[in-house]
């Protein structure tokens, strides 16, 4: 009987030994199962938390999206011109020497002051050269003490506040301009208000002239400039900004803010321009969104923001 208890005790010791080790086993796998399938979750979230003063300091815009219209338009290289229909040339009515000289090139003068003074070859007296109209000296062709006559303007006068915008059109494109369409030019609009009946044998275009507003003369005649004409316009339901479009395993997402969360939403979009995109799908009108530097955002997704925790 002495020995069925000992054999008795020693299975149970045995028992409880194995029962402890496959505890101490089976603990730590169970743990790492717990934070592997965290790890997991936080991979595949699509949702970030970051701060207003963290989305300020990163330069992240915010916008609304909101309907829009979706402009199809051509890209023209052209020039700033003088309004030759604002334009006069002052020419002496009588030879003679210039005896002073008033007013140099990118003075603003009002219609009738004194330019130059100008001693008459034949009655010896002087007389003045006056602004025929108010505006700006653009050129200027005498100097104190020369000899000037009729045969050569002494000064060029334009009234800047509008010019023209020469753009070439090339032959492809021809067919697609027309009187009156929208061409945007920072920092204003115009549109072609002719276009050339006859092109250029050497460049194989066309000219198409824009009278543009230029009342800060931010635009000067000499320089070359880009337009954009605008040939159609589509007015979409919902529409948000190019940069917002980010992907993410292959999918097109934009990211919605709520609160402080970024949400990376699905989206499928239709026609887009230059600066917008149509969504016809996961983006509501209204909803605020990462407009500009959405990037960040995706990179913070990718990383895991401390703001998470």
């Amino acid at each position: 009987m002495i020995q069925g208890l000992i054999r008795y005790l020693v299975f149970v010791l045995v028992a409880a030994a194995l029962v402890y080790g496959g505890y101490r086993m089976l603990t730590p796998a169970t743990t790492k199962t717990a934070a592997t399938e965290k790890g997991e979750k936080e991979e595949h979230s699509d949702s970030v938390v970051l701060s207003d003063a963290k989305v300020s300091a990163a330069g992240i815009e915010l916008a609304k999206a909101s309907p829009g219209v979706l402009h199809d338009s051509l890209l023209l290289n052209g020039m700033v011109q003088p309004n030759l229909e604002a334009l006069v040339q002052v020419t002496p009515r009588f030879p003679g020497i210039v005896r002073d000289v008033r007013k140099r090139i990118g003075d603003r003068v009002q219609k009738g002051d004194v330019l130059a003074i100008v001693e008459s070859n034949q009655s010896l007296t002087p007389y003045e050269l006056k602004a025929a109209l108010a505006g700006t000296v653009i050129d200027r062709q005498t100097t104190l003490g020369e000899y000037v006559s009729e045969q050569k303007p002494a000064f060029v006068i334009a009234d800047l506040s509008t010019v023209w915008v020469d753009f070439s059109v090339y032959r492809r494109d021809l067919t697609r301009v027309n009187i009156g369409d929208q061409v945007l030019i920072d920092p204003a609009d115009g549109g072609p208000t002719y276009l050339s009946p006859v092109g250029s044998s050497d460049t194989q275009s066309a000219l198409a002239r824009a009278v543009v507003p230029n009342s800060e003369q931010r635009l000067r005649p000499g320089l070359f400039i880009t337009g954009r004409l605008t040939l159609s316009a589509k007015q979409v339901g919902v529409a948000v900004k190019s940069s917002a479009l980010q992907t993410i395993e292959n999918r097109t997402v934009v990211f919605v803010r709520d609160g402080e969360k970024f949400e990376a939403r699905d989206v499928e979009i239709g026609e887009r321009d230059s600066e917008l995109v149509e969504i016809t799908f996961g983006v509501l009108e209204g909803d605020v969104y990462a407009a500009r530097n959405s990037f960040i955002v995706k990179a913070e997704l990718a990383k895991g923001s401390p703001d998470n925790d």
